[in-house]
């Protein structure tokens, strides 16, 4: 929220280093080092990245969060000026600085040092202090934790030796989050820079409006087909919220939801983008990095919790617009979708790209970015759309505002990499899988049940990246440990790290829309939770039915989906109380019994398949009981 508040008019100099992110990422992925003759480590363009953004959250945030600052003072120059010298030097020696780095000399420990401290000061500038205090006591721990009793006490580590391990080693500030997010995920953001620019949120709107404006509380319906449409090039649920939500919560209100309702629908609707395949959020990467899998087996393995996520959100407010007797928009009032597609359909060449070149040709999802990009740019230079064409002039300023748009994405995962050399040359890591393996006594749904938890409390200060790499680090090899597929786990956790973002207390994906819709954010975020509700359950069904994870063959596959998703249909049915009419007293509940034998793991349980049949049976005759009045009053 703060790095968004901060990227409207910037000095040319700001330009310039934005422009320069990510020409040098581009130029990496293009390998034009390399045809100039040039052998660079990839470490080498981390440092030159990390220090274009450390200078440019010294230039363009305040030392105080929200403080209006005139100026830049001329010690925040020195500092971005100190940033860049540090990170330029170190990529420049750095084939010599690692062969130095078991000897310690003291200009390499100094240099380390102030690396970590400007990281740590330019985090706090552009995402507030709940980063730095984690960092803070990590640090703490890996000085003094050798003095703690029991298996959770730490190596024995000098401050030297802990300042240059967490500086310049691959496991820490230049590992997996920070490699991750500037030779994958900033290509994904200069791509949804250029959709937006373009005109691609208000296509995406009105697709959204042209598909499901007519039905039954269409206007939500809208929301949440929106949301899912942006958040596939967003990863952000804020940023979902307010690119899609200035336009759905408004509608949605016109209908007859209540300004909380809408607000909240469009919370949780915007959260799940970070699931949306093909383009997901930035965690979904990290997912590919640490498993050392290609990222289109996590982009399957995505697919069926993502429809399981916006079917059961879209079944709640189905129900509930009839509840309330929310009918849709005429059709009159609704743009036509043939029209819609005529003017943009360029927009959906990007995705073909990126689906096609991952799943048919794999190339490597940066390289599908940026040919998507392409593609897109072209497009847009040819066809304008609702009068707006995408020149070379605003390609370029698109570029730059994308250099803007990474600060926080950046600052996050480098300090998330120094989380992670503290947790991994402390011994906190391995300690702390064998201990919640020994607290859950083995029991799998007890870990499970701690894990979301956990994940829920760290989202009160982190965003999803955030929180996916802590709890990658230190609790998925628990939940492996315990039987786990490692892709399980490690979606498992990503996915309460988005939950995080509609959990109160603090649910700031809530907060954003309740600030659109001008009502109560505390209540907006208790509705989300509400609303929600079975998106809850999904992580845990795929944990226990390997099946709606692509893990098995198609037959079981089906069969997984369809009693899956008539379980969560008839488990809403009865939280709601409506189907065709009002459902109340035993109906109500026989409806949660029932979804629940459905969602019971066939794979897994031994009665599982018993429960999947009996519950079929059960829904086919409370279905039935809804429907024959209807049937009976039409004859």
């Amino acid at each position: 929220m703060q790095a968004e508040a901060h990227r409207g008019a910037r000095s040319a100099p700001a330009r310039v280093l934005e422009s320069l992110v990510v020409v040098a990422v581009v130029a990496w992925i293009l390998d034009v080092p390399r045809a100039l003759g040039l052998n660079l480590f990839t470490e080498q363009l981390l440092l030159v990245v990390l220090g274009l953004v450390l200078a440019l959250a010294f230039t363009g945030f305040p030392a105080l969060r929200g403080a209006d600052r005139p100026r830049v003072p001329p010690w925040d120059y020195a500092a971005a000026a100190v940033a860049l010298g540090i990170c330029a030097y170190a990529a420049a020696r750095y084939d010599y600085l690692v062969t130095e780095v078991s000897m310690r000399p003291s200009d390499f420990i100094w240099m380390t040092t102030a690396v970590l401290l400007l990281v740590a000061e330019a985090t706090r500038r552009v995402t507030g202090m709940m980063l730095i205090w984690y960092l803070a006591a990590g640090v703490a721990y890996a000085l003094w934790g050798s003095l703690l009793p029991g298996p959770l006490a730490a190596q024995q580590i000098t401050a030297t030796r802990l300042a240059t391990y967490l500086g310049m080693d691959t496991n820490a500030l230049l590992g997996a989050p920070l490699h991750v997010v500037v030779t994958v995920v900033i290509p994904f953001i200069v791509l949804g820079q250029v959709i937006a620019r373009a005109g691609g949120s208000e296509f995406f709107t009105d697709l959204a409006m042209a598909v499901m404006g007519r039905y039954r509380g269409g206007a939500a319906k809208v929301s949440v087909t929106g949301s899912a449409l942006f958040g596939m090039i967003s990863g952000s649920a804020v940023a979902n919220v307010s690119a899609v939500g200035v336009v759905t919560i408004p509608l949605m209100t016109r209908a007859g939801f209540p300004p909380i309702t809408a607000a909240a629908i469009e919370a949780v609707g915007s959260t799940g983008g970070q699931l949306v395949p093909p383009v997901m959020g930035a965690a979904a990467f990290l997912i590919a990095e640490y498993l050392q899998i290609s990222y289109a087996s996590v982009v399957v393995a995505a697919i069926i919790p993502a429809l399981m996520y916006y079917a059961s959100l879209f079944m709640q407010v189905d129900l509930s617009a009839a509840v309330h007797g929310i009918s849709g928009t005429p059709r009159d009032r609704l743009p036509a979708l043939r029209a819609v597609l005529r003017d943009g359909w360029h927009f959906l060449l990007p995705f073909a790209v990126i689906v096609v070149g991952l799943l048919g040709y794999g190339i490597e999802p940066e390289v599908t970015a940026l040919l998507g990009t392409g593609v897109l740019a072209a497009a847009c230079a040819i066809r304008p759309y609702r009068g707006r064409r995408l020149g070379f002039a605003s390609l370029l300023d698109t570029v730059a505002r994308a250099g803007a748009g990474v600060l926080d994405i950046v600052l996050i995962c480098a300090a998330a990499g120094v989380l992670i050399g503290i947790l991994n040359i402390s011994g906190l890591a391995f300690g702390l899988t064998l201990h919640l393996v020994g607290l859950a006594g083995g029991n799998l749904l007890v870990l499970l049940a701690v894990t979301a938890a956990i994940g829920i409390l760290l989202g009160l200060g982190l965003p999803t990246v955030g929180v996916y790499v802590l709890l990658a680090t230190l609790v998925a090899p628990a939940l492996v440990k315990l039987g786990v597929s490692p892709l399980a786990a490690h979606l498992f956790v990503m996915y309460f790290g988005m939950m995080s973002m509609v959990t109160p207390p603090v649910a700031l994906a809530a907060y954003a829309a309740a600030a659109i819709a001008r009502t109560d954010p505390s209540r907006t975020g208790w509705m989300a939770a509400r609303i929600g509700w079975a998106s809850y359950l999904v992580p845990f069904l795929f944990v226990y039915d390997p099946p709606l994870l692509m893990a098995a063959g198609w037959a079981t596959i089906a069969w997984a989906v369809l009693t899956n998703l008539l379980g969560l249909w008839c488990g809403t049915i009865g939280v709601v109380g409506h189907f065709m009419a009002g459902v109340s007293g035993w109906r109500r509940g026989a409806f949660v019994l029932t979804g629940l034998a459905l969602l019971f793991p066939a794979a897994q349980v031994r009665i599982g398949l018993a429960l999947n049949l009996a519950g079929l049976a059960a829904a086919a005759a409370l279905l039935w009981t809804g429907y024959r009045p209807r049937i009976e009053r039409r004859a």
